[in-house]
């Protein structure tokens, strides 16, 4: 980008291309001559002619850690808080699993695990099952004066 005299930025136009032999780029239009890559609507990527592509012949290294995992429920305080807000968890009877769900979710669930984490507050006593807890849940809960029970 340069300026002229009087300070207006001025943008280097770019050459068009197939105008003319005039142009300097008439003709095949910078192509070259023939080829795959002189036709249109050729995108030749990783294509190594034919040999095995350099991404295929290389070994795959570490693991997918996604295809092992568990399918946990991790699930905080403040959500817990928010579903028994809205009348959708009975704090009488213990809360699990199958009470954390939605009715829907109970007869086809991925969730194998609970594990309840301390983020937000609870206002209720309310009597947990699940299969971990994190120290500030586990404070927050018995603080309140409910209980936390342990799945194995």
């Amino acid at each position: 980008m340069k300026l002229n005299s009087i300070g207006i930025k001025i943008f280097k136009k770019s050459k068009r291309v197939g105008r003319g032999i005039g142009s300097g780029k008439g003709k095949t239009a910078g192509r070259g001559v023939k080829g795959q890559k002189a036709r249109s609507g050729v995108a030749v990527k990783s294509f190594e002619g034919g040999q095995m592509p350099l991404y295929r012949r290389l070994p795959k290294r570490g693991f997918n850690a996604i295809r092992n995992r568990a399918n946990n429920l991790v699930i905080n305080l403040r959500d817990i808080s928010n579903l028994i807000d809205k009348k959708k968890i009975n704090i009488s009877e213990k809360v699990d699993l199958s009470s954390l769900l939605f009715p829907k979710d109970k007869t086809n669930s991925k969730y194998v695990k609970v594990k309840i984490l301390g983020t937000g507050e609870i206002k209720h006593k309310v009597n947990l099952l699940a299969h971990s807890f994190s120290q500030s849940a586990k404070s927050k809960i018995e603080n309140l004066g409910g209980s936390i029970e342990i799945v194995k």
